[in-house]
């Protein structure tokens, strides 16, 4: 069998951190996916991902990512169901993060974090190209 996923995607909100009993960190978010069509009116859609991240990676992943950041996450989905206070069951489906890439550049990740970066970007200063969607070959 084989369950992955494979998404890129913003951070929706910071990285929400949680402690197990045992003391294992847990973090929590949700990645807004474009979809890769327009509907009806001409306006992309989203789609927003909730995503687990377990121990030392998602600590590293709250320490260097927030809200806006660009990321691409590479994991499992996985399914579970709890009875909520008012006695009903809730079903999620979720993205157990198994790696993830940060997609921003430094100067990017500055604005959002107030992080300084005193060097520059290599994306910065280049000529920028118009490229339609009926010239991208997928």
């Amino acid at each position: 069998m084989i369950n992955t996923t494979v998404l890129t995607g913003r951070l929706t909100r910071d990285v929400e951190l949680r402690y197990t009993q045992k003391g294992d960190t847990n973090g929590t978010f949700t990645l807004a996916v474009d979809r890769r069509f327009k509907n009806a009116n001409g306006d992309r859609e989203a789609d927003f991902v909730n995503c687990v991240i377990w121990r030392k990676s998602a600590e590293n992943l709250a320490n260097f990512v927030g809200k806006g950041s660009l990321i691409g996450v590479e994991g499992r989905l996985q399914t579970r169901n709890y009875e909520n206070k008012q006695g009903q069951r809730v079903f999620v489906t979720e993205v157990v993060v198994e790696n993830f890439t940060l997609l921003d550049t430094r100067a990017d990740s500055s604005n959002r974090t107030g992080y300084q970066n005193n060097q520059s970007s290599p994306f910065s200063g280049g000529d920028q190209i118009d490229v339609s969607e009926e010239e991208l070959p997928f």
